[in-house]
């Protein structure tokens, strides 16, 4: 199992922010298990926390905005895609300003910074959002989706298509594990059009932009005159345009660099979903907007998992790790009252077991003869049963012992028990087994459907000669 992760020591970077220009300071501390991704504003009133949740996100022109309460803060995508990408689960960032800083457009400063500060592992288990079935957000009008597909680990790509751009008709970038981010994707920066730039300006944003930390894409043809009000715009000596279609500003670190900071836009905005992703994304001619969106498509099917009690997984294929014959050795029942087929998993603190009803169960004859359904007592003795092998498994010579049930609580009764189900019980340990006595808390589950569960305690005695 992987484990949580923070940085080792808190650090501080400091810039403008791209739309605002307010120059900002943002410190970085180490933040305890199950923290999560928070912002702490630390300019206004009260010092208040933004969790970097897609709940909050409350704007996503040219950048994600967070807002909780009256506090705000914008441009998270790239310090949040440079948290994930490193493996980090928890960090509190103290921000003095509404914009995290621009730095050079992309997120290789944090993952200097995080390298030089160094991460730690916690003691918490990571909890991974497993994608299990195809989920998909869409945007007919633009033709923008973004697709999830089941996969081990967290893989993307993605494709970028501008029809008034040479350069950018289409791009196409990928990575196959975040093992590589640093060096593939980390270092793309952000791209904007030229004739984008003055409405941009004029609607108060791009303040805090400069040509060092953006590629600037030309998408029709220019006079010198307009390259050289451009120059004075950006109070710069001269610009021109590439042969390539930008200007010179700075040089590509990769051909396909917009299409990989797309995809590193991409990683930063599913990182408010709440937990790291174990899937394949597939993203077409995505942006913040979008990908906000499937975040909050991912929440929810997350906090609904959260609410709901998962059934163990049951592969009718595996060899069991106890058959009919292991148990009959293990327990002193017999037929009519073995009411356990299989045991599918053993831990320590943790069994699963199966119970296969059928119309030949001897009770059927009288419960009931019109409308046969399998006694309640008889569903809570199999939890029992399977109860005592997870106890008499953690002993020598199991079949010289046996275990009595003292006391049951809390039982409840969801749902019909009726022939032709599959009944998969699983227990756990509440506590540690102390002078003979375990308590145990156990659950049935057909299908996906809780049936019946409740709490044990159980005296473990010799058998007498």
């Amino acid at each position: 199992m992987t484990k949580q992760r923070t940085i080792a020591q808190p650090f501080t970077l400091q810039g403008p922010g791209l739309h605002t220009g307010v120059n900002v300071t943002m410190t970085l501390q180490p933040a305890e298990e199950n923290h999560g991704f928070k912002f702490r504003r630390t300019d206004l009133e009260g010092q208040p926390i933004i969790k970097a949740l897609a709940d909050n996100v409350v704007f996503t022109q040219r950048g994600t905005v967070l807002q909780e309460g009256d506090a705000k803060i914008s441009t998270v995508e790239h310090l949040l895609a440079a948290l994930s990408g490193m493996g980090i689960d928890n960090c509190l960032v103290d921000v003095d300003g509404p914009e995290a800083p621009i730095l050079d457009g992309s997120a290789a400063p944090y993952i200097e910074a995080i390298n030089k500060a160094g991460i730690v592992e916690q003691k918490a288990e990571r909890e991974y959002f497993e994608i299990r079935e195809k989920m998909m957000v869409e945007d007919p009008e633009t033709g923008s989706y973004i697709i999830a597909l089941p996969d081990n680990s967290f893989s993307a790509q993605i494709m970028i298509s501008f029809d008034r751009s040479l350069q950018l008709a289409n791009q196409f970038a990928t990575i196959e594990s975040l093992d590589s981010f640093a060096k593939e994707i980390a270092p793309c920066r952000t791209f904007v059009f030229l004739h984008e730039l003055e409405p941009l300006l004029k609607n108060n944003l791009i303040k805090g932009g400069d040509l060092d930390n953006a590629i600037i894409i030309i998408d029709r043809p220019m006079e010198q005159s307009e390259l050289d009000r451009l120059s004075k715009l950006f109070n710069k000596p001269s610009v021109e345009v590439k042969p390539s279609g930008i200007l010179n500003n700075l040089e590509l670190h990769f051909n396909n660099e917009p299409a990989r900071h797309k995809l590193l836009d991409v990683i930063g905005d599913l990182t408010l979903c709440g937990s790291p992703i174990k899937g394949r994304i597939i993203a077409n001619k995505p942006g913040h907007k979008i990908n906000s969106e499937f975040a909050k498509l991912l929440r929810k099917e997350l906090r609904k998992r959260q609410l709901k009690i998962d059934a163990p997984v049951y592969d009718p294929n595996k060899e069991p790790v106890f058959n009919i014959n292991d148990i009959r050795a293990m327990l002193p029942h017999r037929p009519p009252f073995l009411l356990v087929d299989k045991i599918i998993h053993l831990k320590e603190k943790s069994i699963v077991g199966v119970k296969n009803v059928t119309i030949n169960e001897p009770f059927f004859v009288g419960h009931f003869p019109e409308e046969p359904v399998m006694p309640g007592v008889l569903l809570v003795e199999a939890m029992a049963q399977i109860g005592g092998i997870l106890v008499l498994s953690q002993i020598e010579d199991p079949h010289t012992y046996s275990t009595y049930f003292l006391k049951q609580d809390n039982i409840k009764f969801r749902k019909k028990v009726v022939p032709g189900d599959t009944v998969i019980f699983k227990l756990e340990m509440m506590t540690e087994i102390r002078r003979g006595v375990a308590n145990m808390r156990g659950m049935g589950f057909v299908g996906d459907t809780i049936v019946v569960e409740g709490e044990f305690m159980a005296q473990i005695a010799k058998n007498k000669d």
